[in-house]
């Protein structure tokens, strides 16, 4: 038995009714999957249940790796990565109709998702995305604009996904509990970029300068990312209002002319 490492934000789920209504949110059968942090095997044990076509798992922890590799030794369609997965090139094993799941530790959750986000080759081979998230956190990444939540997070992940559904998990469900409520967001690509962005990377950046001083007018934050006359392009911005009160379009429309020479 391997014990929850607070070092890497592991919380075993265990609540068996959370774990099918997680795996529920998606046709698993004849898919190919990739589960990130798959634990102890909760999700991956109800994933093969519902008889996907492969099953790729991508474990950081070495003991759970160990054990994993030991559980799924004989089953041929699961394949044990042992690997830290904002280093490993999670596009490459990413074939057509995949579905990726995962249970992620909350320190680095954003990461995972802006890594995922910002895939190279779009659309994406992945037909669905269900990840869990820290509740605070998920309220950000499905942020509507003129609302609180409404961010740089759900800027861009609103570029190139669509949220389907979303629910929230207690902190009951984990061992060890956790001391925050859990959040559940099922997502699916947009097939086609919304914009004419050519690097979504450049979209990242344009929303993090500007949102540095999110309490402040953008008036002065602005002139780092365009210059004056390609400002002047801009006929419907105003240098007066604040990052939040500015429509997701609009920054892709700044990401645009700042992305031409």
């Amino acid at each position: 038995m391997v014990f929850a490492k607070r070092s890497l934000g592991q919380n075993f789920l265990i609540d068996k009714n959370i774990v099918r209504k997680i795996i529920n949110t998606v046709e698993i059968k004849n898919k190919n999957i990739v589960e990130i942090g798959p634990g102890q095997g909760a999700l991956t044990n109800e994933i093969l249940k519902n008889k996907p076509k492969t099953l790729f798992l991508i474990e950081k922890d070495y003991e759970l790796t160990k054990e994993l590799k030991l559980k799924y030794l004989k089953n041929k369609i699961v394949k044990v990565y042992h690997a830290d997965v904002l280093k490993f090139d999670l596009e490459k094993i990413i074939i057509k109709n995949s579905i990726i799941l995962g249970n992620l530790p909350y320190n680095i959750s954003s990461q995972i998702l802006v890594k995922i986000i910002k895939f190279k080759k779009w659309a994406p081979n992945f037909d669905d995305l269900v990840l869990m998230f820290q509740r605070e956190l998920g309220k950000k990444i499905i942020g509507k604009y003129s609302t609180s939540d409404y961010g740089r997070l759900s800027i861009l992940t609103n570029y190139r996904l669509k949220i389907i559904k979303n629910f929230l998990i207690s902190p009951n469900c984990f061992k060890p509990k956790p001391k925050v409520t859990s959040m559940v967001i099922h997502f699916q690509p947009k097939k086609i970029d919304t914009g004419n962005i050519k690097k979504i990377h450049n979209l990242e950046k344009v929303t993090n300068i500007l949102f540095s001083n999110k309490r402040k007018m953008i008036n002065k934050n602005i002139k780092k990312i365009l210059s004056l006359n390609k400002i002047k392009k801009i006929s419907d911005l105003e240098l007066s209002v604040r990052p939040s009160e500015i429509r997701p379009d609009m920054y892709y429309k700044i990401t645009e002319l700042f992305e031409k020479k």
